[in-house]
């Protein structure tokens, strides 16, 4: 009998967000397969205890009546209230048995590795936002950034850098648009933070000020790396690769779908720091990994894949910004890399069946 799987993601007017990643994803699960389908929390009708799903076809997306699905993989990512408050409130449920658990804001996270004395080398300084907190900040900063606990894509994020005459802004808000700005005070500064926050903000979402980071390996440009995490079928992490990101001339970010590129890890890191600190820093990059989304899962649960993002400064130090949980995997389609494209495609897939197969072990023991 075919196990069933349901995505459940975000359905709107115009359809899905992620069509061709989806796509893939549906015709992968049922290579291997299963009987698989894509669904919002509107496409679900508990007293029939069906499912309205889709699936692709030539022209676009066709509907079908559903039975539950053994398993759902949750990949629905934020959006803006008060559409993420609905699938808040649909993800409480406890109707469906999920391979992924929910995770906590980019603030919250910070706390609990905080607290864990062989990451704390690793995590930039960050305090929730006070005009307390942005002075100590900067007094200890240059550079530091004011962020959003939910934000996505980099937006809604503002870089602010002392400068000798006052403080210069780069940000972009949550419709994209780029702002760059010079203030002269201390007073003109925290005021146009929170005048920021109000404008930015998502219901009772909130801001934080994190550390800078000297990530300016290429000149005007920020640079990070991104790892991507996944458990396999086997129900064991595995990183299926790593790529470096750039962001566009004097963004604050480094998202692809900000403009960014993605460049090869090991090319990149020999040609600023040489190949044997190169070979060092992609091992602590992996390290990292491996140890943060170890310690992630014993605080939030189950979990089944990340995107980890790492910065790697000037000095070669490695710092944790910070880690997605439905992450993309357009960094390997950019780079060409097929293979490994395909395998971070199906990986969720593998790790779903892992599960129901584990448990129909236990069940028959």
């Amino acid at each position: 009998m075919k196990k069933r799987i349901g995505i459940l993601t975000y359905r709107g007017e115009k359809g899905f967000v992620e069509p061709g990643f989806l796509r893939l994803l549906v015709r992968e699960g049922e290579k291997m397969g299963c009987e698989i389908f894509l669904f919002g929390p509107q496409d679900v009708y508990l007293n029939a205890k069906a499912i309205k799903g889709y699936t692709p076809d030539v022209t676009g997306w066709k509907s079908n009546w559903y039975a539950w699905p053994d398993i759902v993989i949750d990949r629905y990512r934020y959006y803006p209230v008060p559409k993420h408050t609905k699938y808040l409130t649909f993800r409480k449920q406890s109707w469906f048995r999920y391979a992924n658990s929910r995770f906590a804001n980019k603030f919250a996270v910070h706390q609990v590795l905080e607290q864990e004395p062989e990451l704390r080398k690793w995590l930039p300084q960050t305090l929730s936002y006070s005009r307390a907190a942005l002075s100590i900040m900067l007094a200890h900063h240059r550079v530091i950034y004011l962020k959003p606990t939910n934000g996505t894509g980099g937006r809604s994020i503002l870089r602010i850098e002392s400068k000798p005459t006052g403080y210069e802004l780069h940000g972009r808000t949550k419709t994209k648009k780029k702002i760059v700005e010079k203030l002269n005070s201390f007073s003109a500064l925290s005021q146009r933070l929170e005048q920021w926050m109000r404008q930015e903000k998502s219901g009772n979402e909130q801001f934080f000020l994190q550390q800078g980071l000297e990530l300016g390996l290429v000149p005007g440009r920020t640079v990070d790396a991104r790892l991507l995490a996944q458990k396999d079928g086997t129900g064991n992490w595995r990183l299926t690769g790593m790529a470096i990101r750039m962001g566009t001339r004097q963004s604050s970010t480094s998202n692809l779908h900000s403009g960014g590129k993605a460049i090869p890890t090991g090319s990149f890191l020999t040609e600023h720091f040489g190949l044997k600190m190169a070979r060092q820093i992609i091992r602590e990059c992996r390290e990292v990994a491996l140890r943060t989304v170890a310690r992630i899962e014993q605080h939030f649960g189950q979990m089944m894949e990340f995107g980890i993002d790492l910065g790697i400064d000037v000095h070669g130090n490695v710092w944790l910004i910070e880690m997605n949980p439905k992450p993309g995997r357009e960094i390997f389609r950019q780079l060409g890399q097929k293979k490994q494209y395909l395998e971070a495609v199906r990986r969720p897939l593998e790790y779903a069946l892992y599960l129901l197969d584990a448990e129909q072990k236990w069940q028959f023991s």
